[in-house]
């Protein structure tokens, strides 16, 4: 081998192993979920209790309750109701690009801390309101919350995990999501028969999340990459040593310096991240969290109790219905974090993309069969009622194994770090931008196309499905440092990668012979 020789070592395996503290970290952590979780829950069941509706929104309580009318469809169909939804969300996708910076300057664990103190705050200001400038101050602080949780904890998880666990290890925010999604549910059916109390206390109880992620969050260690961005080598060493459990971390620890110099010369990450080279990273940045939201499953989650009780569900067995399907939505996370580092990520984005399609394509006609477009059913059987919450069911159980988790862990493991912080904040900023979209025009959709909601959501699974299958690579089993390889490999993408500067300097072997 001659002198300067370059050789790139493609099929690197860091040792280590799953420790104790990693573990305990990466729960903690995840708990950030709990808090998006659990206003995703709550806003459904809450819009749907008539005491709420009689003191902010009376006239959707004449549509719906007295004025017979009415097409079932539409009996929600207010502006003003679904922003007291979609505020939060508005708020959110502002914060998370101001979260970037704080996230990249003081680290993962304080974006963590200043998310759940936000949060604490609108929850309190909910629960007390007698105002409808209240509720929606009080959703754009819980949404500043949900921003920057949903900044810092998937970067987080990504970098504390082994490469071999990063996959089961991420997957927990989206669990905890899910249960805060359950938690909300249970507590709507049970605090609904409560009157003035009941969507008090639902709406007050997001400051229980919010606490144990602001508590938690003094517990926490910070990232070894956040360590080294910020000048603490030694520390991050020591830390390093201590999460993977060996002292031979010398290969990975030069990585993420090896990063992080890199990083640091990027003066302008936001700029930086519009470069041809980082073409794929911010394809995927923008189309996944972009398609997540457009699967429909926030129409299902936000709107649970308002969707089952317009097509023909009484009042509490639309809230049960919700509680059935908060439920699946946990149970199916775990296949996901059983199946995400043993299956591959792309396995799991094709089968529950699938999966998904079916479903919608069953219930838009069992609903269309019996609701027809005037939306009046007459009595609804049990066992119509009973086969649309299960199609539902599997519905939401393949978006909990595929589209649900992949959507936050993909993104996150992608991002060299010089634009971890920025394109993360693209990510969050998508989806949230998103979710207030679906949010804000949900029952209006559901007014106007009727059954054909289902149909039109159906036509976005086909077209995220395709994209997954040809421009999505694998990522499963390589080290988050060593991820611009699956670019440089791939039949699409490798055009836009820079072969010969990817390879860094920590892999140059100056032999002569």
């Amino acid at each position: 081998m001659g002198a300067g020789a370059v050789v790139a070592d493609n099929n690197k395996a860091y040792p280590g192993k799953l420790t104790w503290s990693v573990f305990k970290a990466c729960i903690v952590a995840s708990m950030g979920g709990l808090i998006f979780g659990y206003d995703i829950g709550i806003s459904g069941g809450v819009t749907s209790m008539d005491s709420f509706l009689v003191r902010f929104f009376p006239s959707v309580y004449r549509q719906k309750n007295l004025d017979k009318s009415t097409n079932e469809y539409c009996q929600y169909d207010s502006q003003i109701l679904t922003s007291f939804t979609s505020s939060l969300y508005l708020a959110a996708l502002l914060s998370s690009l101001v979260a970037s910076t704080m996230t990249r300057k003081f680290g993962r664990r304080n974006s963590m801390l200043i998310g759940g103190i936000l949060f604490f705050a609108g929850a309190l200001l909910n629960g007390f309101a007698y105002a409808i400038w209240m509720l929606i101050l009080g959703r754009m602080l819980l949404g500043f919350g949900v921003g920057f949780c949903n900044q810092s904890v998937p970067l987080y998880l990504s970098e504390m995990a082994p490469y071999k666990y990063r996959g089961s290890l991420n997957v927990m925010f989206q669990m905890s999501i899910t249960i805060g999604i359950l938690i909300a549910n249970v507590l709507n059916y049970f605090f609904a028969e409560l009157g003035g109390l009941g969507w008090r206390l639902s709406l007050g109880g997001a400051m229980v999340p919010a606490l144990i992620i602001t508590v938690g969050s003094f517990f926490l260690p910070d990232t070894p990459n956040s360590m080294i961005d910020r000048g603490d080598n030694e520390g991050a060493r020591a830390s390093l040593e201590k999460i993977r459990g060996i002292k031979e971390v010398d290969e990975e620890f030069r990585d993420l310096v090896a990063a992080s110099v890199a990083s640091k010369q990027v003066e302008h990450p936001w700029k930086n991240l519009l470069q041809r080279k980082y073409r794929p990273q911010l394809t995927m940045s923008i189309m996944i969290p972009f398609f997540q939201q457009l699967t429909g499953i926030n129409v299902i989650m936000f709107y649970a109790p308002v969707l089952f009780n317009s097509i023909g569900f009484k009042s509490n067995a639309s809230l049960m219905s919700a509680v059935i399907t908060g439920l699946v939505n946990v149970v199916a996370t775990m296949v996901s974090i059983y199946g995400v580092d043993r299956w591959g990520r792309r396995a799991l984005f094709l089968e529950g993309g699938i999966q998904m399609l079916i479903c919608q394509i069953i219930v838009a006609i069992f609903i269309g069969v019996k609701f027809g477009t005037n939306g009046n059913p007459g009595m609804l059987p049990i066992w119509y009622a009973i086969v649309v919450v299960v199609f539902i069911c599997i519905y939401v159980s393949g978006f909990a194994w595929s589209w649900g988790p992949l959507g936050w862990l993909v993104p996150s493991e992608i991002f060299p770090l010089e634009i971890r912080s920025a394109a993360q904040s693209v990510t969050v900023a998508v989806n949230m931008l998103f979710t207030f979209v679906v949010a804000q025009i949900f029952v209006t959709m559901l007014c106007h196309l009727k059954f054909g909601l289902f149909i039109f959501f159906a036509v976005f699974v086909v077209a995220m499905t395709v994209f997954v299958n040809f421009l999505l690579p694998e990522t499963k089993g390589i080290p988050i440092e060593e991820m611009a390889r699956v670019w440089r490999t791939h039949w699409f993408w490798s055009r836009f990668v820079d072969h010969e500067h990817d390879v860094k300097p920590s892999y140059v072997v100056d032999t002569i012979i």
